[in-house]
């Protein structure tokens, strides 16, 4: 009876898996190729937003971006600081444009568990944004903001009520109503620079933290698509295309015809995606560059484990018609929230540069921007490099030496020096005096040195190093800090740390699934083949078997299989496994102060809309990945190897009070019952064990309730229970031999 019931239940819940992931696969079924093409009468750009460039330098323009401000009822000081600090140096600055790519309000209660939007974050950051733009002396038509996961924690509806986004927000308040926006700066000769913001929050605005990547919908993708090619048969001249958003392209999921806006950006080659998100906390190299080439493995669709991109064709081309290198560098920036950051990017010539600053020590009296030659670990390209070496460059953009400078003292010298790294120090070889280009109508300061750049080409990226060095009128000297550049456009490799590679290197998209099932597979695997050995064959690993040849297989098997005898806690985590699968982990709140619940399941969300004539289904996916995975390797795991050893325990130290028991010699049987096993240490330390998962299990379902305004036994009484309960058991269970 027992083996029937057993393979009964394990063909069970084979089939119930087989079927689970083909509904996943269903729900991610390519509806359909969809072809973003300019070339459809119907996609015309309406009301084509262009800001004349007007004064000098020529072929440079610059704008400043900033992220993640976080503007909290709970932390006055960071909107302070920005209303202090941001404002003169945008005057100083001067900037073409300001982008300040989301995150705006922080959205979180006092104790970080409650994320729900706070409309007093909103009208200070309203407020502090006015104050801004008039300090700054700036037109309010170049300050473009857009939406971070924090802008949209509990949002039910776009325009809704409780989207004060559309309300506070400056595009909000200038009517960019669109999730694409764009805007092209052109300068007196015709060149153009096009910059497109992108808002890839999600429609139906969860409470978070299963609100934490972007989602562009196939609409919004076909959006951006005719967003870049609004000047692609209308300009003769290159035009320079910058993007901007909030997501990192690791924290975007896919559309539902598997596009994503790497393959956007790819198509149109932009320069560069700057975006937010991520915080300096993980790292200062949040850089990553993009290629697109067939040629490359599977494995990287899932993981780059460099920022460089590295591709098999080495094969120069510079026959006519070859087709250019596809490609775009990535560029997160940190954040205004703990580290008080600015960004300003510049385009000379079509050369794209950047600088961070931060505040956090102070006000900026001088800033120095190098935008000739380029960063080799962070700014060269492959389409650079290749342009270089088939004769294709423009010789003028490279024979000078360039910086932009900003002061609010007059500056008296800037001077450039370029060191040699050969000898393994930097030795000094150039140092040459930068001359102001004068302008009667000057946006800003740009300094040149010309020099022999033919003097520089080198195989090695890193070779040569290039310092800036700027004395203002009060006798202030102001250094760049060293940086390699390669005139030949190779890139100086650089490796990110194993925080950065986590959250830059990784699709996070593409590996929650494998993650999921393999976790789920793994445990159902030695949840029954134990069993099964132990039902249907001869095959038995016990203790002494164990103890005659110690080898990690009779180890785990017979751990395994003492777990598998325990009838109770074996159903009971191959149930809750079952259940995972099959049924809502949750039931909770997941709009702003609104009374719909919806259910979570490890696919996503299923909820009802504000009016209740629409049903979402599977929104937060992947998102949901923050609670599902901790949950299944923190808590599930650890769960079924801890019970399976308190069991095996217990067969220990039955052995060892039988051989005592059977002791003549009542000081051998003392000293055996005073030994480790005698003691039994090893309970203690599993029980210890025990207490470490039932810890972190309560304290993520202490954060649960407070997020979603829960009742643990109302609203998610299995995933709260069973694992305590089954633990609780085993630790009875094997209290006595």
């Amino acid at each position: 009876m027992e083996k029937m019931a057993a393979l009964t239940l394990i063909i069970l819940l084979f089939s119930s898996s087989s079927f689970s992931i083909s509904m996943a696969e269903k729900s991610d079924h390519v509806q359909g190729q969809q072809l973003y093409s300019s070339s459809n009468p119907n996609w015309q750009i309406q009301n084509q937003r262009v800001i004349d460039v007007k004064g000098g330098p020529d072929s440079v323009v610059w704008v400043v971006q900033l992220s993640d401000l976080h503007f909290s009822v709970h932390h006055p000081d960071r909107g302070l600081d920005f209303k202090k600090f941001v404002g003169p140096a945008l005057s100083m600055i001067n900037p073409s444009l300001v982008l300040i790519t989301g995150d705006l309000t922080d959205g979180k209660s006092k104790d970080f568990l409650t994320m729900k939007l706070n409309e007093a974050e909103w009208v200070e950051y309203r407020d502090v944004m006015e104050d801004v733009v008039k300090r700054s002396r700036l037109e309010k038509n170049v300050f473009f903001d857009l939406r971070g996961n924090h802008d949209n924690f509990g949002v039910p509806m776009a325009g809704g009520s409780f989207d004060f986004f559309s309300k506070y927000s400056i595009n909000g308040q200038l009517g960019r109503k669109k999730n694409v926006n764009s805007v092209t700066l052109q300068e007196a000769a015709g060149r153009k620079y096009l910059f497109v913001g992108v808002d890839s929050t999600l429609s139906v605005g969860l409470r978070g933290p299963t609100n934490l990547f972007g989602h562009p919908t196939d609409e919004l993708l076909t959006e951006l698509d005719m967003e870049l090619s609004q000047w692609d048969s209308q300009s003769t001249r290159p035009v320079t295309k910058v993007t901007f958003g909030h997501f990192p392209i690791s924290f975007s999921a896919l559309s539902n015809s598997r596009k994503s806006l790497k393959d956007i950006f790819l198509n149109h080659s932009v320069s560069a995606y700057i975006c937010g998100h991520l915080h300096t906390g993980f790292g200062k190299n949040l850089k990553r560059n993009h290629q697109s080439n067939h040629h490359y493995l599977s494995s990287h669709k899932f993981f780059q484990f460099n920022p460089h991109q590295v591709s098999f064709d080495r094969v120069r081309n510079c026959s006519i018609g070859a087709s250019p290198v596809k490609e775009f560098w990535e560029w997160e920036m940190g954040d205004w929230r703990k580290s008080r950051a600015m960004r300003i990017l510049a385009i000379d010539r079509g050369h794209v540069s950047y600088l961070d600053i931060d505040f956090k020590s102070g006000s900026k009296e001088t800033i120095i921007l190098p935008t000739f030659p380029l960063d080799s670990r962070f700014m060269s390209t492959s389409s650079s490099h290749q342009n270089y070496e088939c004769k294709a460059i423009v010789p003028s953009s490279y024979e000078t030496v360039r910086a932009l400078v900003f002061s609010v003292s007059p500056i008296v010298s800037v001077v450039a020096k370029i060191y040699d790294s050969r000898s393994g120090n930097l030795n000094l070889i150039m140092e040459t005096n930068m001359s102001k280009i004068v302008d009667n109508t000057s946006r800003g300061d740009l300094y040149i040195a010309p020099w022999n750049y033919r003097a520089f080409e080198d195989p090695s990226p890193d070779r040569y190093w290039l310092q800036i060095e700027a004395i203002d009128l009060k006798g202030k000297s102001t250094l760049t800090d060293l940086r390699p550049f390669s005139i030949n456009g190779l890139n100086a490799k650089i490796s990110w740390t194993w925080l950065e590679f986590k959250v830059m290197g990784c699709q996070w998209t593409l590996l929650y699934f494998p993650l999921l099932w393999s976790a789920l597979c793994f445990m159902l695997s030695i949840l029954i083949i134990p069993k099964s050995l132990l039902i249907f064959s001869n095959k038995r690993f016990t203790y002494k078997k164990f103890v005659s040849d110690k080898s990690f297989k009779n180890c785990i098997g017979w751990v395994l299989q003492e777990l598998s005898m325990v009838h109770g806690v074996w159903f009971g985590m191959l149930g809750y496994l079952f259940y995972l699968v099959l049924f809502p982990w949750l039931v909770g709140k997941v709009f702003t102060d609104d009374d719909i619940r919806g259910y979570m399941t490890y696919m996503g969300w299923a909820v009802k809309s504000v009016n209740g004539s629409e049903k979402h289904e599977y929104i937060g996916f992947p998102d949901v990945m923050v609670v599902v995975i901790p949950h299944i390797v923190f808590v599930v795991f650890p769960s079924i190897l801890v019970t399976g050893f308190l069991v095996a325990e217990k067969d220990i130290y039955r052995e060892h009070y039988l051989s005592v028991t059977g002791k003549k010699d009542d000081n051998d049987g003392e000293e055996k019952s005073k030994s480790c096993v005698g003691m039994r240490w090893i309970r203690k330390f599993l029980f210890v064990v025990c207490l470490v998962i039932l810890w972190m299990h309560f304290k993520s379902c202490m954060a649960l309730v407070k997020a979603y305004e829960m009742n643990p036994i109302l609203h998610f009484p299995v995933y709260c229970f069973i694992i305590p309960l089954l633990l609780t058991y085993v630790v009875y269970k094997t209290r006595n031999v």
